[in-house]
């Protein structure tokens, strides 16, 4: 395994300031955004695609100082209901799987998008609940309608290029749980997996270790995030985990990020590590900072030195006990 950074947290920064920064912290891996909510402050799609010249001056930037490329990440809804925004979306997606095919990097990330409820929606709808009845008749039209549609294609053009797709499971977008993620995988084929991301798995009661061992099972974790959360359960017997209360009133929240190590125990994240190793991912995890309690610099450095102790980094070879 090798540990990563997702390099948004450090959009301020030029693309060698950045680099140099967080290769001198002992990561070995990025994970670079090319636009839609992550932004693209360290990979310009319409720069670098079909163009050689400017491609091996930009990996040879990652090469020099040992690092490899993770994933490219477009994180945005290419299901939105509004036309202009999906069909912004769905661009940003296809210039991002051919460049991540022309740059050898074998995972693009984003998320699986919302649909509306109709035709003629303005806005996302998430249904949550299956009953009144009409909610669940809202979740058969959009998956019917427009994920498995969207997703079969995009599945067939990712396989083209030789690119695995990482869906982020996060509330707010149809694909957010084991189960939605593997509904999309078996339609759509193998090149549909997960960049899994544990604090998104814990506020939705989901336990992470077992979350691994359901996708694992079935090799459809492409990535992984490392991000924490913490529950405080005061604020849920209040407003429950579906919270829309500001992610800037954390006094307030049933549920808030925090950085590795300060939601959970070294523990359970070497448990986590263990499991990805267990399951057959020996990959990339890829530190995700969105702790407001602290900078953005004591925050990755915290991540970094609570999973560099538990991180798997050598393959056991032969059993020499037995």
């Amino acid at each position: 395994m090798k540990l990563g950074v997702f390099t948004v947290l450090y959009s301020d920064k030029s693309l060698d300031d950045m680099l140099d920064h967080v290769a001198a912290k002992g990561v070995e891996a990025v994970e670079l955004g090319t636009g839609g909510y992550p932004g693209n402050a360290h990979c310009n799609v319409d720069e670098l695609l079909n163009n050689e010249e400017k491609q091996k001056e930009f990996l040879e930037k990652f090469k020099r100082r040992g690092l490899i490329i993770s994933a490219l990440s477009c994180h945005s809804n290419p299901l939105h209901p509004q036309k202009k925004i999906a069909e912004e979306a769905d661009r940003l997606f296809n210039k991002t799987v051919q460049l991540a095919s022309q740059l050898n990097i074998p995972v693009v990330n984003t998320f699986s998008g919302c649909p509306g409820d109709h035709e003629d929606a303005k806005y996302p709808n998430w249904p949550v609940a299956p009953w009144p009845n009409e909610f669940a008749e809202i979740l058969k039209w959009q998956w019917e309608e427009k994920i498995i549609p969207y997703w079969k294609e995009k599945a067939k053009f990712a396989e083209e290029h030789q690119v695995k797709i990482g869906l982020e499971l996060h509330g707010g977008f149809s694909v957010h749980t084991p189960a939605t993620l593997l509904r999309l995988r078996e339609v759509c084929g193998p090149a549909i997996g997960a960049n899994l991301d544990p604090s998104h798995m814990w506020w939705q009661g989901i336990d992470p270790v077992e979350a691994i061992k359901v996708l694992g099972r079935e090799n459809a974790i492409h990535h992984f995030h490392a991000k924490d959360t913490i529950i405080d359960q005061s604020n849920v017997n209040r407003n429950g985990l579906t919270d829309m209360t500001s992610y800037s009133d954390m006094q307030n929240r049933a549920w808030y990020f925090r950085t590795v190590g300060f939601g959970h125990s070294t523990k359970e994240w070497a448990d986590m590590i263990s499991t990805l190793r267990l399951y057959g991912y020996d990959y990339v995890v890829s530190i995700e900072h969105e702790d407001g309690l602290m900078s953005i610099d004591e925050g990755f450095t915290k991540a970094v030195e609570t999973l560099q102790p538990v991180l798997v980094k050598e393959s056991i070879g032969t059993m020499w006990w037995a």
